[in-house]
């Protein structure tokens, strides 16, 4: 079986002034810190000086790879304690290269320098017969400061990829967000485009056919023409209005809801569908999402009855539950169960859409039957 090989020791990149900044900082602060606190500090002389300065300048290597950071700041302060220079924060750039070793998830690399630098204090201070002598406590006191380190920049690691996570999933859930919005908006596009269109395409037809044989039937055709276009603009306007998010206005036209259904069946029977409504239960008022869904269902049904069931009668059920709204579209036909294009489809993304149903298909007895049940 393949092996997979270990990540790259990379750090992550911080911005770039953090990056020219820090480096230079650790060696100053180990510089001044062991001029102002250090035991005898006069006895310092270039290479001491050099070796404070490297042990916070190898830092810069932390870019290329993390464990030459860590090994060279290990190093350069190792050599620092051995040539038995004073003491002072000698270690700041080693504890920075700790931290960000375990900042970057390279845990072991940390805990192995942590480690080998306590070890080595140790090593050190008797082999040197440096002052003040390695005592216990002395050495119990660095190793809770390694360990101090450790933990923070663990919890640090922590926080930060708890942040990335937040942030990820909330561009996710933004993401996931518009992609329904588009999708409703879609819907509500194919569904007064669907209807209304079908309507202006038939008596269109109307029109021509009988605009020299029978004017008056030919003018009703066009009146239904305007209707169903001026409907069309007002609802394409209201969900253009939502795609510039133009909030400044407030629509003209109320929502559609099946408390509208008569008006959608008086332009049906103009245009030659007769629809009979049977309202069963109380009606009431819905929440806004399922009563358009409901609607929107109903419309979208009877608009495949119209251009495809050849028939000029359909039945519509709506029903009141405790905690549901139902409706029901019948027709007798033979092609009111069309599939072709995305009218099915919409209707079962809506239902779905509020955690409810939507059954359609043809009838036993012949003719075609769309069901819908929605929360409510």
């Amino acid at each position: 079986m393949r092996r997979l090989r270990p990540r790259p020791l990379r750090m992550l990149r911080p911005p770039s002034w953090r990056v020219r900044v820090l480096p230079v900082v650790v060696a100053a602060a180990q510089i001044v810190g062991v001029r102002m606190i250090g035991h005898n500090a006069d006895v310092l002389d270039a290479r001491g000086y050099a070796l404070l300065a490297a042990s916070g300048l190898v830092l810069y290597l932390g870019r290329v790879h993390v464990g030459l950071a860590l090994v060279g700041t290990l190093a350069a302060t190792g050599g620092y304690l051995a040539l038995g220079y004073p003491w002072g924060p000698v270690a700041l750039g080693y504890l920075v290269a700790l931290f960000l070793t375990i900042l970057t998830g390279h845990r072991r690399w940390a805990k192995a320098a942590a480690a080998t630098g306590l070890v080595g204090f140790v090593a050190i201070s008797a082999l040197v017969d440096r002052e003040p002598a390695p005592t216990v406590a002395r050495t119990l006191g660095v190793a809770a400061w390694l360990v101090g380190v450790l933990m923070f920049a663990e919890f640090v690691r922590v926080r930060r990829m708890h942040f990335t996570e937040v942030a990820r999933t909330r561009r996710e859930e933004h993401k996931r967000q518009s992609s329904d919005e588009r999708l409703r908006i879609a819907r509500e596009l194919h569904d007064v485009i669907a209807h209304n269109i079908s309507l202006i395409n038939v008596q269109a037809g109307v029109a021509l056919h009988l605009l020299d044989d029978d004017p008056g039937q030919a003018r009703e055709a066009l009146t239904v023409i305007k209707a169903a276009s001026k409907e069309t603009l007002q609802e394409l306007r209201s969900t253009l209005g939502v795609l510039r998010q133009v909030d400044e206005e407030a629509p003209r036209a109320p929502a559609p809801s099946l408390t509208r259904l008569d008006e959608l069946l008086g332009r049906l029977a103009t245009s030659g569908l007769d629809v009979r409504l049977t309202v069963t239960g109380e009606p009431r008022e819905l929440p806004a999402n399922a009563d358009l869904a409901a609607f929107r269902i109903v419309q979208e049904a009877l608009t495949n009855v119209y251009r495809h069931a050849h028939v000029d009668t359909a039945r519509v059920l709506v029903g009141y539950e405790p905690e549901a709204v139902t409706v029901e579209i019948l027709d007798d036909g033979v092609g009111g169960g069309s599939t072709a294009g995305n009218g099915l489809t919409g209707m079962r993304e809506r239902a779905d859409a509020l955690g409810g149903t939507l059954v359609a298909g043809p009838r036993p007895e012949g003719g075609f039957r769309v069901y819908g049940r929605l929360p409510a």
